[in-house]
């Protein structure tokens, strides 16, 4: 007998030493692996930002991809599965931003353009390799030798490269629009990392002429100039649109104009609203299908602009607003007060900041107009082809119910703003000499040529991922072998910032699908089920319940009792009780190994009749499981084979046989001693993608084992 099985199971002694081992041996990359089906599987792991570390959310992921990487792995496909971190533009400029006013008292601009860079980098790489360990720690088994960053050499070529073709195929434009701008990082953000927050504050209704309006932005008002209401409204058919009115307003008399547009509510207080074209989304449209005059009331720092006059020029707009309330109070311009009003006010997810629309000159992404993707002749939208592509099943949502929900979306989005106003981040690759503009992917030759300051929203690169980090634009191998890729494991949470863009992109740069399985996962919440945060103190470190219970046991906690999209309640005391069970894993092996001698398990004996019955239910425990795997019920799949191993093996089939090992004849010794060891090595793979690290200890400790469990063939039912 093994001394190591004699030992109490440490996780803590074993898995950092098993990872080496597997990496060292290049058991991750896919030329390494028995690859006997003729078949591919492929995953670009979603690529973590390098703003910090790890959470439980991303412990999930990686022990979600890594179940199945194995799997396909020990299935005999040539599996690949990619690493690679996002350099995250905002949320890590932001993060550098904050610590450098804290720790220095100084700005980006006090620094400079290169000096600030070269800080970002710094804090980036050091992100990275916290990161890189983590992922580690959980037993991925990712190709590090194909690891890539979005902004990386190749990937910045990938991204010059899809932005010159966009940009000829006119599905680029540069254009102004109403955009979402964060005042203190003095950028824009796009639409989907817009997070609403409910928030208490104050609803006024205003007098605006003969009607009633209502606000919880008074600071707003003195760009309206348009009084808006439903054509089919008879409450107001005696108002003709584009009527003219005069009415007493905050600096003075005005002339307003009416506007009769559907867009306008009629069951909503009183039906009538006036409208900001440049700070709101709707008013902005509205004023676009009318052909409306914009003016800008708030600056790009927050502040009031001379439209306010002279009391108001100047002011912050928080300050202002109780002004600007008491003056329209003076004037008998306020009906009433609601102190109690809840509603949602927009902020930047990425750095917390109030958002504020504004009108700019932005880089968009069309996506209304025309073109004809690549191995076609048929022209589609990049709405159109999101949508379709899903729709005709091309590409499947598990689960299927969150299909309605992309739909939704589709249905709705605008153009697609993609040039930022930070520096950390892919260059726009636009140049301009006097009055010419220049687009391409290296740098227009000759002087005087400046380019483009802004940088492309993170989404874009991060767009690319499944087919850059294969070496796109360039006709690699790994392209030609690997895209599609099979499946894209990631949280729902990011099925529109990151998997439509990802549609999106593939759709017009190669006329093809990123991938044909969405296999989304829910959010890991605390034991109460609230969302993990600081601010709560009940973020886990998955790192230190690694180091309390090892990583097979918080993996198989992510997993059992989490179908796909639902979330989860992280409990510290099943994460426990799993211990437990890789410590039943063992022990059991131990049980089995002293008890028997060694046994060739290619060569089956005569067997009792009871035992060819363990043997049966062994077949349809690996039918059970192999069809949950392929299913995705991974959840299923694993509760499965916790059941068994304990309480179908470990506490009735090993004591059943006890009483043969012991003092059965040669030929129930012989029949009992097979039996078992082929119930233990067939587990032992079965377990093998759920809970690596302890059963790949226990199969190298064996005497009837060949080689490394990694690389073990998957079995068949008998």
């Amino acid at each position: 007998m093994s001394d190591k099985l004699e030992k109490p199971y440490n996780p803590q002694e074993t898995e950092d030493r098993i990872y080496a081992a597997w990496e060292e041996g290049g058991h991750f990359k896919p030329e390494n692996g028995p690859n006997t089906t003729g078949e591919t599987f492929s995953m670009v792991l979603p690529p973590p930002n390098v703003t910090g570390v790890l959470h439980t959310g991303h412990a999930a992921m990686l022990a979600i991809q890594d179940i199945l990487t194995r799997y396909h792995r020990m299935k005999g496909d040539k599996t690949l599965w990619l690493p690679g971190t996002d350099h995250a533009a905002i949320a890590t400029q932001a993060r550098v931003e904050k610590d450098l006013y804290k720790v220095e008292k100084k700005t980006r601009h006090d620094l400079g353009r290169e000096e600030f860079l070269r800080r970002v980098e710094a804090f980036a790489q050091e992100s990275h390799d916290t990161i890189t360990g983590q992922i580690r720690k959980m037993g991925s088994s990712v190709d590090w030798s194909r690891e890539a960053y979005t902004l990386d050499e190749k990937r910045e070529q990938a991204v010059r490269e899809a932005f010159k073709r966009m940009y000829d195929a006119e599905l680029i434009y540069k254009g102004s629009r109403i955009v979402n701008w964060d005042p203190r990082l003095q950028t824009t953000v796009s639409d989907d990392e817009v997070e609403r927050k409910e928030e208490k504050g104050t609803f006024y209704y205003l007098k605006y002429g003969p009607f009633t309006i209502g606000t919880a932005r008074p600071e707003t008002k003195f760009g309206d100039k348009y009084v808006v209401m439903h054509p089919q409204d008879d409450r107001y058919k005696e108002y003709k649109h584009k009527q003219e009115i005069e009415l007493e307003w905050i600096n003075g008399p005005i002339t307003a104009t009416i506007i009769k547009d559907e867009a306008v509510d009629m069951d909503f207080g009183t039906g009538v609203m006036t409208i900001t074209p440049w700070h709101d989304a709707t008013d902005f449209e509205i004023a676009e299908r009318h052909g409306l005059d914009k003016e800008q009331v708030i600056d790009f720092n927050g502040k009031l602009l001379s439209i306010a006059g002279e009391e108001f020029e100047g002011l912050h707009i928080k300050k202002a607003r109780p002004l600007i309330v008491e003056k329209l109070k003076e004037k008998g311009l306020v009906e009433k007060v609601d102190e109690n009003y809840t509603h949602n006010i927009a902020v930047n997810s990425r750095g917390g900041e109030l958002i504020e629309p504004q009108i700019k000159e932005q880089w968009f992404v069309n996506v209304n107009k025309p073109f004809v993707p690549p191995n076609s002749d048929t022209e589609v939208t990049l709405k159109q082809w999101m949508r379709n592509v899903v729709e005709n099943g091309l590409i499947q949502i598990i689960p299927d119910r969150y299909e309605k929900v992309y739909f939704h979306w589709i249905d709705n989005l605008r153009d697609w703003c993609i040039s930022r106003q930070i520096w950390y981040g892919h260059q726009i690759p636009v140049w301009y000499k006097d009055g010419e503009i220049y687009c391409g992917v290296e740098a227009p030759e000759g002087g005087g040529w400046e380019q483009d300051p802004d940088t492309l929203d993170t989404w874009f690169s991060s767009g690319l991922w499944t087919f850059s980090t294969l070496g796109w634009p360039e006709e690699t191998e790994d392209l030609n072998l690997y895209h599609p890729t099979n499946v894209l494991e990631t949280g729902y949470d990011i099925l529109f910032f990151w998997i439509a863009r990802m549609i999106l992109m593939t759709g017009f740069l190669l006329g093809d699908i990123p991938f044909r399985t969405v296999y989304l996962h829910g959010m890991v919440r605390d034991e109460k089920g609230r969302k993990m945060s600081k601010s709560l103190g009940n973020a886990t470190d998955p790192l230190d319940l690694i180091e309390k219970y090892g990583a097979d046991a918080l993996r198989f906690e992510l997993i059992v009792g989490s179908p796909p999209g639902n979330d989860l309640n992280l409990t510290e005391s099943r994460i426990k009780g799993y211990k437990h069970f890789a410590n039943k894993v063992w022990n059991a092996s131990r049980f089995v190994h002293m008890n028997t001698k060694y046994t060739d398990l290619k060569t089956e004996p005569k067997l009792l009749p009871q035992d060819k019955t363990y043997l049966k239910e062994l077949d349809e425990l690996t039918k059970d499981v192999t069809s949950e795997i392929e299913k995705f019920n991974l959840y299923l799949a694993s509760e499965k084979l916790y059941h068994y191993f304990w309480h179908t093996f470990a506490d009735n089939i090993i004591e059943e046989t006890k009483e043969r090992l012991y003092n059965g004849t040669d030929e129930e010794k012989l029949s009992a001693q097979w039996t078992l060891n082929k119930i233990l090595t067939t587990n032992l793979i079965l377990l093998h993608p759920f809970m690596p690290f302890v059963t790949e200890e226990v199969w190298g400790l064996l005497p009837n084992t060949d080689g490394m469990l990694i690389h073990t063939p998957w079995p068949d039912a008998r």
